[in-house]
């Protein structure tokens, strides 16, 4: 077969030609994950001989030949913007989520156990592959083959699918690649890195730039008090005291406590306003004065910007990489993650790689010229370098370079962030210059490795405890508010029943006292009655 034929001649002449020249294979469906939802299609007429990349590549552009072969089987539309978004990233992971799985069971043959599936797959993906594979034991493939058709598909889809309008699909695929690139962008967490790679870079800036304009102060301040500068050595109290002092020949014994309190010593102070009064310089216009005022409150600006990022930085170094900047230190550790890109880059480096970091033009020189390679690059600023000997310096390098490799490694795939490690290995660098020094034999990595697993877990143990204590604190303190609350509803029960009982019998005694009135009523009207009678009776008579 040539690879001028396309798809459906293969069938044709799978269907004419005798059956030993061809070897039958399974049916094949393929999955496509688009901007609208998953679709199911089936391959009709695929043998293992007429799978030729070429005769698909060829035939894929002619819809007509193409949907004679491949048809859709099933759809299933996403519900919302944010199920398409979760679709996506479930499968850019190589996960397979709840509605896939479902969509699949449900439109594919059922694999019956023991048996071998007469059926297979193809997918874009082989994460993807491998995850159904395991879930449902669809077995799957993914080769340049079912690329082909799914690129025909992809090139054809809106065809496959009749309710779509034209337009409707672009429209999803733009705005789901907004909403991925965005979720990509806002929440990975391996980019959090890009803030300290930004701050160390611009904390190099602002060293270079106080220093010149510092420089610049002294330069111009010192035709004005030229003795000044052989008092103050430091540029940021330099500028503090030239802006206090402005015009020297108003300086005066009033001036020693503002100066003190800048300068931090009294004698300096007293120097200062000594040498004004006998300085040489040049009287400067008020103008000028308010000039190299203005620039020396810029560079003490400057000067405090740069504290102020400086702890910027280390807060940073402490959620980003803490075992890395407790092992080397937040400068040199801010500069190797600048310098490898990322802290993941960082990580993925052997240790003899970032051994050597910085030091990339040295290196080449040796090679290139077959001399001695650089035996350290950025770590050679840490303090572990400066306190070795000479001799000794590599071997320092070659270590420590091991421990920060580890440290970035914890650093970068630990769930949980701790300075332990970190600690632990900055103590294996000290004992290994001992070593190097007075002979003491230091621990094993392995053996400090488990003692630092062992803290870290009865602490998680303690923390444990501590948590279930307060809960049953809170759990006791429920209850005996509970009881309290049950004490004074049955006192209040209590009251409300001696009060019923006081109204009854009020209203008894109120009853009794009525029937005793009604009764006395009744005797003085029988007693005038009778004394009526007894009258009319003697008048009578």
């Amino acid at each position: 077969f040539g690879g001028a034929q396309d798809i459906m001649s293969l069938g044709q002449a799978h269907a004419v030609k005798p059956r030993e020249n061809f070897i039958y294979t399974m049916s094949m469906y393929l999955l496509y994950e688009s901007s609208s939802g998953y679709g199911l299609f089936e391959a009709h007429g695929l043998d293992e001989i007429g799978q030729n990349t070429e005769a698909v590549r060829s035939s894929v552009s002619d819809l007509s030949r193409f949907g004679r072969v491949v048809q859709l089987t099933a759809f299933h539309p996403s519900e919302s913007a944010l199920d398409a978004l979760n679709q996506i990233n479930a499968v850019s992971e190589g996960y397979m989520s709840d509605e896939l799985r479902s969509f699949l069971e449900l439109n594919l043959p059922k694999v019956k156990e023991g048996k071998k599936p007469k059926f297979s797959l193809g997918v874009s993906e082989p994460k993807i592959g491998s995850c159904i594979f395991e879930a449902t034991k669809i077995p799957c493939q993914s080769n340049e083959f079912v690329h082909e058709l799914l690129r025909g598909v992809r090139q054809h889809f809106d065809r496959f699918i009749k309710d779509l309008k034209p337009g409707d699909l672009e429209k999803a695929q733009l705005g789901l690649a907004h909403s991925y690139s965005r979720a990509k962008v806002k929440f990975n967490v391996n980019r959090v890195d890009n803030m300290v790679i930004q701050a160390i870079f611009l904390l190099d800036t602002l060293d270079k730039d106080i220093n010149s304009f510092a420089m610049r102060v002294r330069e111009w301040y010192s035709w004005h008090f030229p003795e000044l500068v052989k008092i103050v050595n430091d540029n940021y109290l330099y500028a503090r005291v030239s802006k206090m002092i402005e015009d020297k020949s108003k300086l005066s014994e009033e001036h020693i406590p503002m100066l003190t309190e800048v300068l931090g010593d009294e004698d300096k102070a007293r120097e200062v306003v000594e040498a004004g009064k006998a300085s040489m310089g040049q009287d400067l216009s008020p103008l000028d004065l308010i000039n190299v005022q203005t620039f020396a409150q810029r560079v003490m600006d400057l000067a405090d910007y740069r504290k102020k990022l400086y702890d910027y930085l280390v807060a940073k170094m402490s959620d980003i990489a803490p075992n890395l900047a407790a092992l080397i230190g937040d400068m040199v550790g801010a500069r190797l993650i600048s310098h490898a890109g990322s802290l993941t880059n960082l990580a993925k480096c052997p240790s003899s790689t970032l051994q050597i970091l910085g030091a990339e033009k040295a290196l080449f020189r040796a090679l290139k010229t077959r001399g001695n390679t650089p035996k350290y690059g950025l770590i050679f600023h840490s303090s572990f370098m400066g306190r070795a000997s000479a001799k000794n310096k590599g071997r320092i390098a070659r270590y420590l370079a091991n421990k920060c490799s580890i440290a970035s490694r914890i650093d970068c795939f630990a769930d949980s962030s701790t300075t332990a490690f970190g600690e632990k290995l900055r103590e294996q660098v000290e004992e290994r210059l001992e070593f190097y020094d007075k002979g003491v034999a230091p621990r094993k990595n392995v053996d400090v490795m488990k003692e630092v697993m062992e803290n870290l877990e009865k602490k998680d143990e303690g923390e444990v405890k501590a948590v279930e204590g307060s809960e049953k604190k809170k759990k006791k303190e429920k209850r005996k508010a509970e009881e309290k609350d049950e004490e004074v509803e049955e006192e209040e029960e209590k009251s409300k029943k001696k009060k019923k009982k006081s109204k009854v019998v009020e209203e008894e005694v109120t009853t009794d006292n009525a029937h005793l009135i009604a009764g006395d009523y009744d005797k003085a009207a029988y007693d005038v009655i009778m004394m009526t009678v007894d009258a009319r009776f003697i008048n009578s008579l």
